[in-house]
């Protein structure tokens, strides 16, 4: 399910770095049950993997749902290991990202009602095109894609 049901808030992410590891960052979209977009933020994040910029992008959207009191939230991310690790699904081997993940499980556990969803790249455009907005300020729009 890629979409919120009624009452629902929405939060999209996403991260990346061009090269892998590469000059990376994140973005995310946070959505009210209304379909009103409350925030909204891309983040330059230095040299990282594209996993590192996925959990990073997490984080941030999970603390912006945590302010605007989002319940029940709805996570979109187009990383389906992410997706798979933050549902214990597949267990975190990388040791670079098992302290992303424990906070991102931290950042969840003070959250009332979160669920996450895998879509597919297309329907996690906004949170995307930040990404890669952040990317092309930062370096020049000159960079390989």
């Amino acid at each position: 399910m890629s979409e919120a049901a009624t009452g629902e808030w929405l939060l999209r992410c996403d991260g990346g770095a061009r090269g892998n590891p590469g000059p990376g960052a994140l973005g995310y979209v946070l959505v009210d049950p209304r379909g009103r977009r409350v925030d909204a933020q891309g983040e330059y994040l230095g040299q990282v993997t594209n996993n590192v910029a996925e959990y990073r992008a997490l984080l941030a959207g999970l603390d912006a749902a945590a302010r605007h009191g989002a319940d029940p939230l709805v996570v979109c991310m187009d990383s389906e290991l992410v997706v798979r690790q933050m549902t214990g699904e597949y267990r975190v081997k990388n040791a670079g990202l098992k302290p992303l993940h424990a906070a991102a499980r931290a950042a969840v556990a003070k959250l009332p009602r979160v669920r996450f969803s895998a879509v597919p790249r297309e329907d996690n455009e906004h949170a995307d095109r930040l990404v890669n907005e952040t990317l092309d300020k930062v370096l020049g729009s000159e960079s390989p894609r």
